[in-house]
């Protein structure tokens, strides 16, 4: 996907009056090293100078309705149309990754969708098909109020049980594997979003074709990043490198563009590989 590249504009009157032209090409050198400098902290991150609380928010390009909703431990872009998330985005801290509650919630519609329209219990019932996490409440294990905001149907899609209890849920756990490693992981998982999806229930929910999972890790001297891709149904002795893509594949395929606020150059260089180097 296309990016269009923006320039910035610094102006430093306080310390150029007066400077002579080695002093001014010294600081100019060091405001250029620390403008590419990355700190890691719980839900914020500094890019570029710039202090961005949740860096791991995506944008959507492909002209989808959304209402964005905030949760305690994920933001949901949620699709009134389809009655499922065009994605869902969170951090997730090598702390969260090691909580210690037990998985337990109801799946419910969330409180704070506008209208009627979300999916309910009565849309899954003898569908065949899981009701999957997007952000799995595995990774909610740090709060109560987390792990059950995990459970509200903005959270979950139609997923085949063999997908939600197999490579996708490898992934969700080589990702808590990859937080306690690194520190922090920005993560965004959803479905691919298309005009001519099945429908589930009386809601007509839509049934995802395929889903996929962005990670970046933003720590160390630049960002690291990966995508997946799933088709949905079960893999039968596939491994979760098999499915690595680059996250600019998933640009192309799903029409978001994920971690816009990082600069230009750092996405360019973090989303065009698919190596699988963790």
């Amino acid at each position: 996907m296309a990016k269009s590249r923006k320039k910035k504009k610094t102006k430093n009157r306080m310390f150029t009056a007066g400077l002579s032209g080695v002093a001014a090409c010294c600081i100019g050198l060091l405001l250029l090293h620390d403008c590419f400098r990355y700190q890691v902290n719980k839900k914020e991150t500094i890019v570029a100078e710039t202090k961005v609380e949740k860096p791991e928010i995506p944008q959507l390009q492909n002209g989808r309705k959304e209402q964005i909703i905030h949760h305690e431990g994920y933001t949901v872009s949620y699709n009134p149309e389809y009655k499922i998330a065009n994605w869902v985005a969170y951090e997730l801290t090598a702390e969260e990754a090691g909580g210690q509650l037990k998985r337990s919630g109801n799946f419910i519609p969330d409180p704070m969708v506008a209208g009627d329209e979300t999916s309910t219990n009565e849309d899954y019932a003898r569908s065949g098909y899981d009701r999957g996490h997007l952000a799995p409440a595995g990774d909610m294990k740090w709060s109560h109020k987390a792990m059950q905001e995990s459970f509200y149907y903005t959270n979950i899609c139609p997923q085949d049980k063999g997908l939600n209890t197999g490579i996708w849920n490898s992934l969700e756990m080589q990702c808590r594997t990859w937080a306690s490693r690194y520190g922090s992981l920005l993560i965004v998982s959803g479905p691919v979003i298309e005009d001519s999806l099945r429908r589930l229930g009386s809601h007509r929910v839509g049934i995802p074709n395929t889903f996929y999972k962005v990670i970046c890790i933003p720590s160390g001297k630049k960002p690291k990043g990966i995508g997946f891709l799933f088709e949905n149904r079960k893999y039968t002795k596939t491994a979760i490198r098999m499915r690595a893509v680059s996250i600019d594949s998933v640009e192309r395929v799903s029409g978001i563009d994920f971690f816009p606020s990082f600069p230009f150059e750092v996405q360019e260089e973090m989303e065009a590989s698919s190596e699988w180097e963790y």
